[in-house]
């Protein structure tokens, strides 16, 4: 429910003819974790079999989109990105963009979150994990790419990894929308008027 407390989405999206599904996933990474359950399955699979069986919505590519932000940044490019057959655009709002250094970390807490996650360094490297390597991958096979929106702070403690992300996926080919915001953290007022 935090998106709707921190944030007025309800009104944004009220005279759109959209549905918002906010699930949550937890520390998860919207991943099949090495050690424990699989989000991965959850988000990209059974959640939208649940909702269109519940709710009378579009299951035409050009109708779905995934936003998140942070961690959910992550999700919703990495759905994009896995599933652009899918989805037709993602956006990312402060995306942790790139978790080779959550898991390769001296910091003993996030270095042992992120191997039960992902397990070991080399396990996420170049996986379907790794956002750019899964770029590369969607961009390779030819396939009609979702089209990508990025946003982030320049004082964001993510900034510089998005930033690295942005020219990289401009080279390989994907239509992305860039936003910087001078000033802007991580924090809920820059996301409120991003999701816009």
């Amino acid at each position: 429910t935090i998106w709707q407390r921190r944030t007025s989405i309800e009104r944004y999206v009220s005279n759109r003819r959209l549905a918002v599904i906010m699930p949550t996933v937890n520390r998860s990474f919207y991943t099949d974790e090495k050690y424990g359950y699989r989000y991965w399955t959850f988000i990209s699979e059974e959640l939208p079999q649940i909702v269109r069986h519940l709710f009378k919505i579009s299951s035409r590519r050009e109708d779905t989109f995934a936003a998140g932000l942070s961690m959910g940044g992550y999700g919703a490019l990495k759905l994009g990105l896995r599933c652009p057959d899918r989805y037709a655009a993602a956006a990312s709002l402060s995306g942790a963009v790139d978790l080779a250094r959550f898991i390769d970390t001296p910091d003993p807490d996030s270095a042992a979150e992120g191997r039960m996650i992902f397990g070991s360094l080399a396990e996420y490297a170049g996986s379907d994990n790794d956002l750019f390597a899964l770029a590369k991958k969607t961009a390779d096979t030819g396939c009609r790419k979702p089209e990508l929106f990025m946003a982030c702070g320049t004082d964001d403690f993510l900034y510089q990894d998005n930033l690295r992300m942005k020219p990289y996926l401009e080279q390989l080919g994907y239509n992305l929308t860039w936003s910087e915001k001078p000033g802007a953290v991580h924090e809920w007022g820059y996301w409120d008027e991003m999701i816009q």
